[in-house]
């Protein structure tokens, strides 16, 4: 590795994973008496909460992503190493590489999240596009603004164009809502050739739509679907999805230019080959330290890991998860047992469109000092969590993810391009970004020498 040979007898601790999980247990231990491996497969980190900002040209792929390498501009603990993880001896305490090259360590956090999961669904990974990485986001972007041009060009302009969003959870309702956002404010004056109800939003899903959120939120979050024009199909799932349309489960057939596939996650493939205890889901068992069961020194943080709470696949639990590793790490050092993950519940939030969003935020429940002082017991009302609507939830989703971007540009770059989709003199003005649009060229001539 290139740590200096005077930080060579420190203890080694490799993070596979530049994740939420991973770069926050990294960060925390930069003031450590450590050495510090990052290991992931691509050269930046994604903010995955805000694809489906980038599938539906309200941000470019760069404002949602981080060169993991400029992390070492105020760590100097830290390496980091662009390469696949193929296999863990836990007895020798290595990693295999993709490349054949092995890296030693004293304390190993598996952090490398999860990917898109089909369910066994006929045809969903053939025929719709997931939203879980930066190119399939650049690639539901880039299909969108072709079959659009498409379906304009059409003979029979009122088909328009049909988009099916699969899964109802807030990727899903978020989606759904940025497409209607796109299509009502930037579309119908860029496509005037287009006829009627010529951009149809489907979101489906087998039951409720926003399922962890409380009643009376999905009720309003369905409302403001509606009102902007999103066809709600609730109650049926999907049996198969084919090229041009998509079957549910009671028999219907929706026609479909653009199948999106939002409906949840699952481990990579290759967790099942590196040895380690699993549950049935393929995630990696640990315990309430987060060590991955029977392996000391070997922990597991983030989307990957099944705790005994089993905590929701979510940024947040990842992100407290790979601090508490860090934390974890340093007490082993010094001698220490370690200690149980406490998750704080911050809440959750889902945006629908232009100053209308959904939100829970914990009440002071979970305050430690309350409870010792006993408050909580004199006012029980002070557990109740607080539902957000409206422009509240709005401004507050607005905040919570561009301070959470990592690196002030990225800040800048998101504020600026959310700006001009939400803004308030901007926001009538078509301005999606496009990109990697095929160019329209002629057939290449024959060669002369061709039979």
């Amino acid at each position: 590795m290139s740590h200096a040979p005077s930080t060579a007898h420190l203890p080694h601790v490799v993070i596979v994973g530049g994740g939420f999980a991973g770069i926050n247990a990294a960060r925390a231990l930069r003031k450590a008496p450590v050495r510090v491996t990052l290991i992931d497969r691509r050269v930046y980190n994604t903010f995955q909460p805000l694809l489906y900002q980038v599938a539906t040209g309200g941000l470019n792929p760069g404002d949602v992503t981080h060169f993991l390498r400029s992390l070492r501009v105020s760590q100097p603990n830290l390496d980091v190493v662009h390469e696949h993880l193929t296999a863990i001896d836990t007895d020798a305490r290595a990693l295999r590489l993709l490349d054949g090259r092995e890296i030693s360590y004293d304390y190993l956090l598996i952090a490398n999240g999860v990917t898109t999961a089909y369910h066994g669904t006929p045809g969903a990974k053939e025929n719709s596009f997931a939203v879980y990485s930066r190119s399939q986001a650049i690639a539901i972007r880039d299909t969108l603004f072709t079959r659009l041009d498409r379906a304009a060009a059409a003979p029979d302009r009122s088909k328009g164009l049909s988009v099916v969003v699969i899964g109802g959870g807030p990727t899903g309702v978020e989606m759904a809502g940025a497409l209607a956002e796109l299509r009502d404010q930037g579309l119908e004056p860029a496509y005037p050739e287009l006829e009627g109800e010529a951009f149809r939003i489907t979101l489906v899903q087998r039951s409720e739509i926003l399922k962890p959120f409380l009643p009376s939120l999905r009720t309003y979050a369905a409302a403001q679907l509606k009102k902007r024009h999103v066809e709600l199909r609730l109650g049926a799932g999907v049996e198969e999805v084919c090229r041009d349309s998509v079957r549910l489960s009671d028999g219907t057939v929706l026609p479909s230019d653009l199948t999106i596939w939002a409906t949840g996650v699952a481990p990579h493939e290759e967790v099942r080959g590196w040895s380690l205890p699993l549950a049935d889901d393929s995630r990696i068992l640990v315990g309430q330290d987060l060590q991955v069961v029977g392996l000391p020194g070997v922990f597991a943080a983030g989307d990957v890991a099944r705790t005994p709470q089993d905590f929701p696949q979510l940024a947040q639990p990842a992100i407290q998860g790979g601090e508490h590793v860090a934390r974890q790490i340093l007490r082993l050092l010094g001698g220490e047992a370690t200690e149980p993950f406490v998750y704080y519940d911050k809440g959750q939030l889902a945006i629908i469109g232009r100053r209308s969003a959904v939100g829970e935020v914990p009440g002071v429940a979970n305050l430690p000092v309350l409870h010792r002082l006993g408050i909580l017991k004199r006012v029980p009302l002070l557990r109740k969590v607080i539902p957000l609507t409206g422009r509240l939830a709005w401004s507050a989703w607005l905040f919570v993810h561009i301070t959470s971007l990592l690196g002030p540009r990225n800040k800048l770059q998101v504020m600026v391009g959310l700006a001009a989709r939400y803004g308030m003199r901007l926001h009538r003005t078509p301005v999606p970004i496009v990109g990697d649009v095929p160019a329209i060229r002629p057939p290449k001539p024959p060669r002369p020498d061709a039979p």
